[in-house]
């Protein structure tokens, strides 16, 4: 096999940039989970992000285009996105219990007493580390809820007369007149911590985790806009092929990482997160030393970015297509943050629980292997059928995929359904987008232009799936959600081909009649100017 010593090194840093940010961020929500923030909240600071990342991407991509230091501004941001998002998990931990076993057997609630009001409205008050839930009894075949509070004096919540009191006694005397038999199976939901939010922990979280988010999505984007560079004019169906080693190193790092924490916790309450460091320090050293030696071939700045981008969106026909990326990034909020949590749910209501996270490292696995395949043969496919039919494709992928899943019996069928479709419906559009990006791209606006197009699919795109989603899982439910979303992008889908066939077809290049934009100097050049 012969290598292309031209593209190593921009394979190699999409691997270990990657690597280095997927050692830590898959578990921040996870991290955030366990200091008590609630899944809402964790929704309402994705959405926050979503809308800094619109600005911010455009913005970074001008300043980089502008600029006489791309290589040093594109290295710091690397650096500091790998750092912020490893530096999370080394926040202060928060006083009080920690509720990582949801579900405990054979629990008797008669011997619990009622917790003393006053008492507990000081400590609350206080924020001294006591902490409430809400818990579903199942006895004999009666379900119950009742509310719970745990004291702060132990690490690990654990229902019993030393570590928990009733919130409300009336809950156990109604329920006792229909019991015989007061041991129960018990299942709780997180913590509900106020105190949490008023935190130097909380706002550190949200602070590290924001700005690592701005500076990795940025940092694609100029990664994605060198890569075209260094491919060179009408070589775009080659970008999946490099594109793919970020795939790669997400899925590595992300594996590697989960496993070597667990190994070194010693199934400890709390987790330890040294080997985290110790891998992402490896991996940002090595992408150091990969941007160093990556030539960075971006055109010099055009003086007229601005007009140039605008000029770009006065074409009817782009911001029709720029309205479906968006949408592309509307069905994909989905896989980002709420699969799991769909899983999860499927996993109770069917009796999955103890092999959950067994599901969730094969999904992640699953998911890793289809985006290989997908972008791996993005090239020959986009050139076969296409940016705009592409496009289409990737939207029944879609409608495809959370139908399956809207079905799915129980969590292990969700293996093969993302293995087949997670990449063809997100890893081929990633590839279709930001090709078409670079071809409808002005000299000098490489890096603004690849900014403003994803920022379209990963930043408003999910800042308006996120809204969705969240008041259709809270109103509907799972199940109905899945399927609103995959008749979404089957509605989008068949909308684009409309529009595509009966507008935008004639409007704009594509992949079989690509064309090449001449800088000012060389169409001056070529022109036969009229003499007065």
């Amino acid at each position: 096999m012969k290598i292309n010593y031209k593209h190593l090194c921009i394979k190699a840093h999409y691997f270990f940039f990657v690597a280095s940010c997927a050692v830590s961020y898959p578990y921040i929500p996870v991290y955030g989970k366990q200091i008590g923030v609630s899944p809402l909240v964790i929704g309402t600071i994705g959405t926050f992000f979503s809308i800094l990342h619109l600005i911010t991407n455009p913005v970074c991509g001008f300043i980089i285009d502008y600029s006489q230091w791309k290589k040093f501004i594109f290295i710091i941001l690397t650096i500091v996105s790998s750092c912020s998002y490893v530096s999370i998990f080394f926040l202060p931990s928060l006083p009080g219990p920690m509720l990582l076993d949801h579900h405990f057997q054979n629990i008797s609630y008669v011997s619990l007493s009622n917790c003393d009001m006053e008492n507990h409205a000081l400590a609350i008050a206080s924020c001294n580390g006591t902490k409430d839930t809400t818990c579903r009894w199942i006895c004999n075949d009666m379900n119950f809820s009742m509310e719970l509070s745990f004291y702060p004096d132990q690490q690990r919540a654990i229902i019993s007369p030393d570590t928990a009191c009733l919130l409300n006694i009336n809950e156990t005397l109604l329920s006792q007149k229909n019991v015989t038999n007061n041991y129960c199976n018990v299942t709780c939901n997180n913590f509900e911590v106020q105190c949490v939010y008023t935190s130097n922990t909380f706002w550190s979280f949200v602070l590290m985790w924001s700005l690592a988010e701005t500076s990795f999505i940025t940092c694609l984007s100029i990664s994605d806009a060198v890569c075209f560079r260094i491919l060179g004019q009408g070589k775009q169906s080659k970008f999946g092929k490099q594109r793919l080693w970020a795939a790669i190193g997400c899925g590595v790092a992300a594996c590697l990482s989960g496993y070597v924490v667990d190994l070194w916790s010693h199934d400890g309450i709390y987790q330890n997160y040294t080997p985290m460091l110790i891998l992402a320090f490896v991996f940002i050293c090595v992408n150091l030393i990969c941007c160093i030696k990556l030539e960075i071939p971006l055109e010099k700045g055009s003086t007229t970015i601005l007009k140039d981008v605008f000029v770009l969106l006065k074409s009817k026909s782009i911001v029709i297509i720029l309205c479906f990326v968006a949408f592309a990034g509307i069905v994909h909020t989905v896989k980002r943050n709420y699969l799991f949590w769909y899983l999860e749910d499927l996993a109770i209501a069917t009796g999955y629980v103890n092999r959950i996270k067994l599901i969730e490292g094969l999904i992640l696995i699953a998911q890793t292997f289809g985006e290989i395949a997908n972008l791996f043969f993005s090239g020959k496919i986009i050139k076969k059928l296409g940016y705009s039919y592409t496009i289409i494709f990737c939207f029944i992928c879609h409608a495809i995929r959370w139908g399956l899943i809207s079905l799915a019996p129980m969590p292990w069928w969700i293996i093969p359904i993302e293995l087949i479709m997670h990449g063809s419906s997100y890893a081929l559009c990633i590839a279709a987008i930001s090709a078409y990006a670079n071809v409808v791209t002005l000299p000098g606006t490489s890096v603004s232009v690849q900014g403003l197009v994803q920022g379209m699919h990963d930043s408003f795109g999910f800042a308006v799936g996120c809204f969705i989603i969240g008041v259709s899982y809270k109103s509907f439910g799972g199940t109905i959600t899945m399927r609103i979303f995959s008749a979404f992008a089957a509605l989008s889908a068949l909308t684009y081909f409309i529009l595509y066939i009966s507008y935008i077809k004639h409007k704009t290049p594509d992949s079989r009649n690509n064309v090449e934009w001449e800088t000012p100097d060389d169409a001056h050049r070529h022109c036969v100017v009229a003499e007065t």
